[in-house]
């Protein structure tokens, strides 16, 4: 599962690897983005888990081993909690455990870096700041947030291109909208609540140390929500591993997964 502001394609180096180790991979859009469907609601983790794993049983996979970025990772982390008959094991990537990010926020200074977030609840002039100049700002957030940007210069116009098509501007900031609204509300309270059962299957934890907005300080914790074994993999990246050093991510992943799968 992708993040903020990617798709599917986000994936594509990761896609031919796994496929070239003998793996099955599996890339979906999140709602509100790409070829998914853009409906009006449902643009929290709970709808995203059972998203992903109604994406699972169409195909006919009873479970997998779960990847994601970003908001894609805040998904997986759920995942493992709120779908766990789907999940054989969670690779999260640029996102600690959702309530080790919630108490890092102050302790690791993590709110400094979350302005986006403030601004992205502003009606209507988030989405017209996203579309203007043909998507410009979606570049200028990958750029900002990235350790190196030559991924960029090849593929920004790809994702620059994804937002023009409308309502993606919009609903990809739903979920930003549903994180800081709901932070006192009973949805985000329960949700929260929720997160606290252990996570019982394996983790490997992947994040860019460069990542200047998902701190690595604020991953602290993350394995404390594990049952399973975690494994922490830190990476010189900024916030788009698989997009920055793909072959260290996918040599990561496949590495992981040979010992889960073949041992």
């Amino acid at each position: 599962m992708h993040g903020f502001p990617t798709f599917w394609w986000t994936w594509r180096n990761q896609l031919t690897a796994l496929a070239d180790a003998g793996y099955r991979a599996i890339a979906m859009d999140l709602r509100g983005y790409g070829g998914s469907d853009h409906p009006p609601h449902g643009y929290d983790p709970t709808t995203q888990t059972a998203d992903a794993a109604g994406v699972l049983r169409s195909l006919g996979v009873p479970s997998a081993y779960v990847v994601g970025h970003g908001w894609g990772a805040f998904g997986a982390w759920a995942m493992g909690v709120l779908e766990p008959d789907a999940v054989l094991g969670i690779i999260p990537i640029s996102m600690p455990h959702p309530r080790a990010m919630r108490s890092n926020l102050l302790r690791a200074g993590q709110w400094t870096t979350l302005g986006y977030m403030l601004n992205f609840q502003m009606p209507l002039l988030p989405e017209r700041s996203l579309r203007r100049l043909e998507g410009h700002r979606v570049e200028h957030l990958m750029r900002r947030w990235s350790g190196s940007t030559d991924w960029i210069d090849a593929e920004g116009e790809v994702y620059r291109s994804a937002f023009m098509r409308w309502p993606t501007a919009h609903t990809s900031i739903e979920y930003h909208r549903w994180a800081v609204r709901s932070f006192w509300r009973t949805d985000g309270l329960r949700f929260m609540s929720a997160m606290s059962e252990p996570i019982t299957t394996d983790v490997l934890h992947i994040h860019g140390v460069l990542d200047p907005m998902v701190l690595s300080a604020s991953c602290s914790g993350s394995g404390s929500y594990v049952s399973g074994s975690y494994r922490f993999a830190a990476l010189q990246t900024g916030h788009f591993p698989q997009e920055e050093a793909p072959a260290d991510v996918s040599a990561l992943i496949i590495e992981w997964l040979n010992e889960h799968t073949r041992s």
